[in-house]
């Protein structure tokens, strides 16, 4: 039997020797796990950079208000040089001196170029106040609906039927990835990575370390309540305690569009009548050679540019954020616009 046995292991024998296919299944799998990689690797490109990019251009464009400015840019870009290249070509390098014509097209690009993302910075603010609005009572039924002695997945699912503005489709999209068993303190973070707001993601770090570390959820949930509370009367009372500043930018701009309208109506005018006259009559003094036009555009230039800095203060001041005021600037550079093509 020891004979046999050793024969038995002997190297070449058929037991050690692979069974017949096995090869062909083996390298089918091998080919079949590579294509598994090749996909992963093309799906998280397509997650991130300029693949996501390519595959969801609106859902990148929108996603921060900011991120419009890929498209933005390059068509103001493109406005500003078709409209000077057009008006150079047909009426020669005159017309920069002689009409307004490229500051129209210059105005008409600026506006193109922040337009679009003072609307997606005003949609995106309204939607961040809604969710943080929300928050405080969203954090304080849970809290008590735990301490009544359900557990927290049941106190989710329960709350979730109610209503809380925009903060609804999160808290139910939360209480499907619990029923699914994804794990409490997981499924809370990916609740605060979806609402995206500073507040949240606070609150939801406290809450989760809070239930890691096994104290008192409730007393958590509540202490999270009360801070996101406090925080949004803060901020609502700071935007009405500014908002009077903003107000007196707003008007300090009405103002000096009045004072120039004044100015080149009376005074101007008047001295450019004066000088005519008098240049006519043979006699040479002040005023003869005031060109209303040149002055005309000076103060237009003046206007808009007050107009589009004021804005961006006004934002910093009342918001505390230069994007904010980028509609107050986009409102005051088209008032001054206007103004000067059709009242001045």
């Amino acid at each position: 039997m020891a004979l046999k046995d050793m024969f038995d292991k002997m190297p070449g024998r058929a037991q050690d020797r692979p069974a017949p296919g096995s090869a062909d299944l083996n390298a089918t799998e091998e080919e079949q796990l590579s294509q598994i990689t090749v996909r992963l690797g093309k799906e998280r490109q397509s997650r991130a950079g300029l693949g996501k990019f390519l595959k969801h251009p609106l859902q990148v464009l929108t996603e921060r208000p900011e991120n419009i400015l890929i498209v933005c840019i390059p068509l103001s870009l493109l406005v500003f040089f078709g409209g000077f290249i057009f008006m150079v070509q047909n009426y020669g390098m005159n017309v920069l001196f002689t009409a307004t014509s490229v500051d129209d097209f210059l105005m008409f690009a600026v506006l193109i170029a922040i337009v679009p993302v003072a609307l997606l910075d005003l949609k995106e603010q309204i939607r961040v106040k809604n969710l943080e609005n929300a928050l405080p009572n969203f954090f304080r039924d849970l809290a008590g609906m735990n301490d009544s002695g359900m557990t927290l997945p049941n106190a989710v699912h329960l709350v979730a039927a109610a209503e809380y503005g925009t903060l609804t489709p999160h808290i139910r999209k939360l209480d499907n990835e619990m029923s699914w068993g994804v794990g409490f303190v997981e499924a809370l973070y990916r609740f605060g990575k979806g609402l995206g707001t500073s507040l949240a993601d606070r609150s939801v770090d406290l809450i989760a370390k809070a239930s890691k570390a096994g104290g008192d959820v409730s007393e958590v949930l509540r202490a999270a309540a009360k801070d996101t509370y406090e925080v949004v009367n803060l901020q609502q009372e700071r935007s009405n305690n500014m908002m009077i500043y903003v107000i007196i930018v707003l008007v300090a701009f009405a103002v000096f569009l009045f004072v120039i309208a004044i100015l080149v109506s009376s005074f101007l005018s008047t001295m450019a009548t004066a000088g005519a006259t008098a240049e006519a009559s043979g006699a040479s003094g002040f005023g003869a050679k005031i060109n209303i036009f040149v002055y005309k555009r000076l103060f237009s230039h003046a206007a808009m540019m007050q107009g589009f800095f004021s804005g961006l203060v006004a934002g910093q001041m009342g918001e505390g954020r230069v994007i904010g005021g980028l509609k107050y600037s986009a409102i005051m550079l088209l008032i001054a616009w206007v103004t000067f093509r059709f009242f001045i």
